[in-house]
Parts: C-alpha cells; structure tokens; sequence
C-alpha cells in the first residue's frame, strides 16, 4: 500500500467521524426518542396482558364447558372421564394378568409356560383388542365404564401371588361415598382369576327397571398357533346354562351370532388350546353372542358378549364373577369342577366316552413314562390294534368265507343273467349263503363295531393339547400339519404345502383296501364300483382333507394301517382257504330253516312272477 492511499484512507475516517460528531442528536431529542419508545412498549406490554386474560377467561370458560360437556357423556362419572392410564400386573406361577386403569379392565393375560407357534410369550390378548366393562343408565345417561378411568387403590405396579392368594382394586370414583369397585384377585398354582364387582351408594343413581345390568366383553382373538385355518376351524365361542347343558357356534361359520334367554353359568372365548372363560358365581341372566373371522393373518376370530348380571340396586351390592385363562388340557379343565371339559372336543355319545374313559387315561399312563409322543401314539396304536385284534380276525374269516364261495355265486350269476332275474339271483345267493352258514355282514359288522374308534382317533389328535409343539421326526408339532415341501402356489382343498405323514398314511391306505376288496372278491354286481370307491377314491379324498390337519392324526391312521396290513398276511398264513370250504360243505349236509328275510324274498319273488304272468296275458 503507497502513501497516498494510507492518506485517503485517514481522510475518509476522520470525516466519518466529524460527521458523526456533528449529526448526533442533541440531549433533548434522546430524551424525547426514549419517551417515545417507552410509550410503545407500555402499550404492547397492555396489549399482551389483555390477551393473556382473554386466554385465561376463555379457559376458564372451556373448561367449564367440557365439565359440562363430560356430566352430559358421563353423569355422576364425568370426574373420570379423563385421566392417566396407570397399568397394575397381577401373577402367579402360571400367568400374567395386566389390569387397566382405563376401563379397570383385564388389559392383556400372558400365560407364562407355554409360547406361540412362532416362539413368542403365549399372549391370549393384549390392548384396546381387548374390553369390557359394565353398561347402564345413570341418572338419565348411557354410561360406558370402559370408557372412564379407574384409580387403583394401591401403590405397586406389581402384585405376586408367591405363597398366598392377592387382591386389587380399582375403583370408579361417583363421588365422596359412591363408586364401583372392580376387585381382582389371584392365587399361587391357579389359573383362576377372581373377579368382584362392588357398587356402594349408587342405589338412587343407577336405573334398574329390568333386574340386571348389562357387562360387555370384546376381544380379537390372536393367532398362536401353525396351521391359522386349522385354528380357526377350532375357535369357537362355547357357553354352558345354568342346567348344565353345553352348547357352542358351528366354528366353521365366517360369521355368527346368538340370543341367549335362559340363565347361563359361564360363557368361552375358546382358542383351539386355550380358554378365556367368564364365570358368574350365580348366573347370567340372558346373552347376546357374536363371533366373526378376522383375515388379516393376525388374528383368529373377534367375539363379543353382552351378559347381563343379576341386580338388584342396593345400597351396598356385589356381583361375584371370575375368569379362567389357561390351557385346554381336558384334566386341568376338569379339575375346576364347573364343566369347563366340555370345550374339548372329544365328540358326542359313545364316541366322547372312548376318549373320556379310555384314550385319555391311556394317553397319560404313557406319558408318565415316556416323553416322545410320537412313541407314545405308536403304543397307543398297538394297544388299540390288539383290543380290537378280534373283531378284524372275525371280519378276515367272513371275507374268507365269500371268497371261497365266489365259484359258486359267479354259476348263480350265469344262471340268471337277466335284469328281470334280479330278484330271483339274490334269493339264490342268500339261499346259497343260509345253506353254508354265511352271514353276507359278516363282514361288515365287525368293521361297523370298529368305526366309533376311528372316528374317536379323528377327534382326539387333534385336540390333543399334549401334543401341541411335540415335535416327531421331520414333524416340528404333531398338534399342526407336518410338511416337507413348500409349493410356490396353492392347491384348492389342498394348501400350499406337502404333508408327509398325510401322503403315507394315503398310501398305505390305498394297500389296505386293495388287500381287503382282492380278499372279498367280486361277490355281487356292485363289488367294482366299491372296490374303485375303497381302493382309489377314499385315498385321495383323504390326501386332500388330512394335508392341512394334525400330523399326529395321520401318523396314527399311518400305524393302524400298517399294522392291519401285517394282521392280513398273518391272517393269510394261518388261514387254510381249503379247510373253510371244506367246513361250509359240511355246513351244507345240515338242514336249513328259511329265515324271515329269505321268505320274504321268495315272497317277493312270486309276486314277481305272478306280475309277469298277468303282462302275458
């Protein structure tokens, strides 16, 4: 920088600042600026604190709007109709039970032993998914308490039930002496929940022209286990009456409902093994029941309930309820003494009481000892095999016997090969079979005696709980579907998977009946038309049907069918074929007394021919 740009530069500050010097304000000027800007700032401090107290007033005047909005909604409640939820668990050894405060309400059940298909903590129900809470009219309003905060009248978030029974309350605040009281208690080793409801100095409040108030249960039933469908087809809303008849819905309906007028003593939101059961210790009075699929792959089902409760209106009055969550495990249910079982769908009749009486204890007898449930279901198999060994050795010998006597039926069928002979090659066949000694269902009675067993085998595996998550082989849970293939599509009827056991049990089916219709022979006209039904129709309908049902159910009829197929070639090497037509000759030497449906026959059989004559004429 040269010396003349250094002098401009000192030039140019030095006027900046004698200009400066010569423009400032004088004393006076600032002194009426500050008065100025003082006056201005007095004015918005005015304006902002007359905003200030609009707001206030206008808050003032909201709140005392919404109070009368919420006594309007909610009556003698509308205090608690807002709040903070606060969360209180209650559990014992087997489950976790977290209670809401709002609503006071069950919030969701965890059961502690047992996990979903998935692996997850088993939850029956979690979160707004689940409500209930009582409905009336108080002091001319509709009152929801699922809707209103309850305040919990202890400090801990946690309550165990380690050596003895607990108890929480929650309590719906109506005023100074008048509240409901939701009181919930556990004990150690149950999976009972207590459940009270207590009403103190609402007698003048609560309407209660009908004898009874109203408690509304909804709940979204969540997915737990591996087969969805095969769950669905097992969730179900199941109900006892106070007379002790049980009923439930058809769980194959999308959707239903039912009125319910007579007295009810408890009501199910039934899994396929597990229950949420609501017990009233008197009774309900009538119910509304509703169940709906859910598709949205998470959950099963949405039920609801409206029960109504006995209620007299007192100055002090309870209503004793309680709820049990836990497995369907036929023993534990019926350990409750309140025919909780009955949701276990063992069947009706003679069928329920192979599984109640026999299957069943069977079953657990095994269990003691032996841990492997695919084992035990081969065990089980045998010894169902060897009781009934009998009855399939009498079904063999009456299949024998129409084999051997097949040479002589097919000479009766040349003889009379006519349509119009038809009732007269009958009458010969019967004559033929009275003759030896045969009786034609033989066969068939046997059979008939051993079906009530298969048909008990079809409703106990798969709602065997012991069975669920037992895996067996290439099986990860006998309780579901077995797979050992995934397809990239689905099949109609069949899924999308390809069950093992399913396709076995199939086959070996196929074996079976080939080997029994081959042992009977073509004894009549109808013979090819059941053996294509028997050999090759039964074993794909059933491949279809089983594919997506227990694995441990086709793995049974896979054992029953191996074990007939060894019977029958046992059968086969003691069995002389020659002795037995030896023995129906000399059945033949004895003499015959026309049975009733003989005579009946060659009844039939002359006016047959008597109608033919008369056509003649």
């Amino acid at each position: 920088m040269d010396r003349n740009t250094v002098i401009g530069l000192v030039l140019i500050f030095l006027i900046m600042i004698g200009f400066g010097y010569l423009t400032q304000p004088s004393k006076e000027d600032r002194e009426a600026y500050q008065r100025k800007v003082d006056s201005i700032a007095r004015v918005q401090e005015e304006e902002r604190q007359k905003r200030l107290a609009e707001e206030q007033a206008k808050a003032l005047l909201s709140d005392s709007a919404r109070k009368q909005e919420a006594i309007a909604q909610f009556g003698l409640f509308s205090d608690a109709a807002n709040g903070t939820n606060k969360f209180i668990t209650l559990e014992n050894d087997l489950m976790r039970v977290t209670l809401s405060a709002k609503g006071g309400r069950v919030y969701s059940v965890e059961l502690k032993k047992y996990k979903t298909y998935s692996g997850e903590p088993l939850v029956l129900f979690t979160g707004d998914e689940n409500t209930f809470g009582l409905q009336f009219w108080g002091d001319n309003v509709a009152v929801k308490t699922s809707e209103l905060f309850f305040t919990p009248q202890i400090n801990d978030s946690v309550v165990n039930a380690t050596a003895d029974s607990v108890s929480v309350t929650m309590r719906l605040a109506a005023g100074a002496d008048a509240y409901i009281d939701y009181i919930y208690t556990i004990k150690p080793g149950s999976y009972m929940l207590g459940f009270d409801i207590k009403f103190t100095g609402l007698e003048k409040n609560i309407g209660n022209r009908l004898g009874y108030i109203d408690l509304i249960w909804d709940s979204k039933l969540l997915r737990l286990e591996k087969g969805l469908e095969n769950e669905r087809n097992y969730t179900t809303i199941a109900y006892q009456f106070l007379t002790g008849d049980y009923e439930e819905f058809s769980s194959q309906s999308k959707e239903d409902s039912k009125e319910l007028n007579n007295k009810i003593k408890w009501v199910d939101f039934k899994h396929q093994f597990f229950s949420s059961i609501i017990v009233a210790n008197d009774h309900f009075v009538n119910a509304d029941l509703k169940a709906v699929n859910i598709d949205d792959g998470k959950h099963v089902k949405q039920f609801s309930a409206r029960l109504a409760l006995p209620f007299q209106n007192n100055e002090s009055e309870s209503i004793g309820l309680k709820f049990f969550f836990g497995p369907n495990h036929y023993k534990t249910l019926k350990s409750y003494n309140l025919g909780f079982e009955k949701v276990v769908p063992l069947g009706r009749n003679i069928i329920r009481w192979i599984n109640k009486y026999v299957v069943i204890n069977v079953f657990d007898f095994l269990s003691r000892y032996i841990s492997n449930y695919g084992i035990i279901i081969l065990l089980l198999t045998i010894f169902i095999k060897i009781i009934i060994s009998p009855l399939t050795y009498k079904s063999y010998l009456s299949s024998a016997k129409m084999r051997v006597l097949k040479p002589q039926v097919d000479e009766i069928n040349a003889k009379y090969p006519k349509q119009e002979d038809a009732l007269k090659k009958q009458q010969a066949v019967m004559a033929l079979y009275k003759k030896v000694g045969v009786n034609p269902m033989g066969g068939c009675i046997p059979i008939l005696i051993q079906f009530p067993i298969l048909i008990a085998m079809f409703r106990f595996f798969p709602a065997s709980f012991e069975l669920r998550q037992q895996s067996f082989l290439w099986a990860d849970d006998l309780s579901s579907y077995d797979s050992i293939f995934h397809l990239p599509f689905s099949i109609p009827w069949y899924g999308d998977h390809v069950s093992l056991f399913t396709l076995l049990m199939a086959v070996s089916l196929f074996i079976t009946s080939k080997m029994n219709t081959d042992q009977m022979g073509d004894t009549n006209a109808q013979m090819p038309g059941m053996k294509f039904m028997m050999t090759w129709m039964m074993p794909i309908m059933l491949l279809f049907w089983f594919n997506n049902y227990s694995a441990g159910l086709s793995y049974y009829y896979l054992l029953s069918n191996v074990i007939t197929i060894g019977q029958t070639f046992l059968f086969r090497r003691f069995v002389d074929d020659k002795a037995i037509l030896a023995k129906l000759h000399e059945n033949a030497k004895k003499p015959v007394t026309k049975s009733k449906w003989q005579q009946k026959l060659e009844e039939m059989a002359k006016q047959q021919e008597q109608l033919k004559k008369k056509k003649g004429r």
